[in-house]
Order: C-alpha cells, then sequence, then structure tokens
C-alpha cells in the first residue's frame, strides 16, 4: 500500500459548463478520471487506488447531482479524505444562465435538472442545488467566452498548481465588461468604470487595452496612478492573509463598461506588478465582443 496520500481533484458544476471536456483534459494530464461516481464510494475508490499495483497517484472525480446523496455525504466525505491525508482540490465549472441556454439548445440535449423542456429552470434548480458545493470549491472557472483550447490552458494552470501545494497562491486576472455580466468565478472585483474611456477616443477605438497607445492613455493619467496605488496597497496587504488561510487560487475581476479598454489595460498592468511574488495569470473575458 502506498503510504503517502493521493492528489484527488473533485470536478463539479452546472451541466454544459464544460465539466465532462474538463473530466477529459484532466485524463490527457495523467489523471486516473471516473465520472459520475456515488460520493459514498469514494473513500472504497481511493483505497483502492493506493492499494494499487499500478503507479496511480492523481485521480480527477467527477461528481454532480445525478447522485442523489450528493449533498447529504460530500462534505464529510472531503473532509474525510483530507484528513486522511490526501491533497483534495474541489474545482466547480459554472457559465451564465444564458450561455447554458444556448448551449443545451445547439446540442439538443435534455438538461438533467429541467422539467420538460424548461431549461432555465432546470439551470436554476441546479446551480441552487449546487450552492453549498460552489461555496467550498477551491477553484471557481466560468466557462461562459471560454474555446475548448481555453480551458485546457485553465486547466493546466490548476493542476500545476494543485501539483505544488507549497504554500504559494496562484493569482487569477481576468478583465471584463459589465454590459455582459460579471464573472461568477471571481473573489475580488474591482470596477474601474470611473477612469476616462478610451472608446470615445476616435484613434483608440479600433484597439483594445493591449495596445500600447490605448495603455498608455489609460495608465498615464493622475487618477489611474492614484487608484493603482491604492489599489496595490489592498492587494499587498490581503493576499498574503489569503495565503495565509491557505487558499490555493484566488481570482480578481477587473472590470469596465465594455471590457475592452480600462480593464485590460489594468489586468496588463496588475499582472506586471504581480508577477514577481505570485503566480500569476491573465485572461480577457470580452475584449473581443
Amino acid at each position: 500500500m502506498r503510504e503517502s496520500g493521493l492528489q484527488i481533484v473533485i470536478v463539479s458544476g452546472l451541466s454544459g459548463s464544460g465539466k465532462s471536456t474538463a473530466i477529459r483534459v484532466l485524463e490527457d494530464l495523467g489523471y486516473f478520471c471516473i465520472d459520475n461516481l456515488p460520493v459514498v464510494l469514494t473513500p472504497k475508490f481511493v483505497e483502492l487506488c493506493q492499494n494499487s499495483e499500478e503507479d496511480v497517484t492523481r485521480i480527477a472525480l467527477g461528481i454532480d447531482l445525478r447522485e442523489r446523496a450528493f449533498l447529504t455525504d460530500f462534505s464529510s466525505v472531503v473532509d474525510g479524505l483530507r484528513a486522511a491525508g490526501h491533497a483534495v482540490e474541489i474545482l466547480y465549472l459554472d457559465a451564465a444562465d444564458d450561455v447554458l441556454v444556448r448551449r443545451f439548445s445547439e446540442t439538443r440535449r435534455p438538461h438533467p435538472s429541467a422539467e420538460g423542456t424548461n431549461v432555465a429552470d432546470g439551470i436554476r434548480r441546479e446551480r441552487d442545488g449546487l450552492a453549498e458545493l460552489k461555496a467550498r470549491a477551491d477553484r471557481i472557472i466560468d466557462t461562459s467566452a471560454y474555446t475548448v483550447h481555453q480551458l485546457r490552458d485553465e486547466l493546466r494552470g490548476f493542476v500545476r498548481g494543485a501539483s505544488a501545494r507549497d504554500g504559494v497562491m496562484q493569482v487569477f486576472l481576468v478583465s471584463f465588461g459589465y454590459k455582459y455580466g460579471m464573472p461568477s468565478d471571481t473573489d475580488m472585483v474591482l470596477d474601474v468604470r470611473f477612469l476616462p474611456n478610451p472608446y470615445f477616443v476616435q484613434d483608440l477605438r479600433p484597439f483594445d487595452g493591449r495596445n500600447p497607445d490605448v495603455a498608455r492613455y489609460v495608465l498615464d493619467r493622475p487618477e489611474t496612478q492614484t487608484f493603482m496605488t491604492h489599489a496595490m496597497a489592498l492587494l499587498d496587504f490581503a493576499l498574503p492573509l489569503y495565503v495565509g488561510e491557505g487558499k490555493h487560487y484566488l481570482t480578481l475581476g477587473v472590470g469596465c463598461t465594455g471590457g475592452r479598454h480600462r480593464s485590460v489595460a489594468l489586468v496588463e498592468e496588475f499582472a506586471r506588478r504581480l508577477g514577481d511574488r505570485y503566480p500569476v495569470r491573465h485572461s480577457h473575458r470580452d475584449a473581443e465582443r
């Protein structure tokens, strides 16, 4: 029997958010994957993996509301696995309601929680049922604007963090536009709609915040520099405390009106300033809209 604990990723979230894709990606990354395993059987399955002659060190388990004892047993099972010395990470996949409705419409699959053809009602019911698990998740990924390739990149970053578990917190930065809704996977959000908007400058409007001229327009403003001073002071205070609480992942959202100019430029700047202290990854959800 292997004495050291296993690395276990529990994949859950809303139907249509990409759980099956996540399981396939984790399998490609070397995880032994089982989808829809009953929660109560998880400890026995982990024990079998530890006793196996095969070199099984990493497991990914897909779990959702189809398993009726899900909420009753989930917390106690996870706590028991961690107490036994296993490194358990909970990955929760989410997406906006309109995106989920569109995905089910395109695939013509019935929603597992819907009564009849009312997909929106099924999504609401499932979201309510998974609220407790989402609150316990170590990493939440909003796949609303993701391609399969982008989701794969996010999961690779998640796996690197789950493998390390060395007290170093990964910081995920995401720019977004409030007109498209707030991302559901953020721990902290900074609203920068008060800054001057390059959208109203004709020569800058076609470009996003990664363009040097747009970035200078946003970042060189006195009000932006003052904001960055205060925002960095907040992060310098808060991030070490999150690390001290054992948090492995923190997502910071930066939002402007359309998610193309101000928020993009600021996320790039936050990534530059934080990158020497934390593993930083960043994305721009709405920059191409």
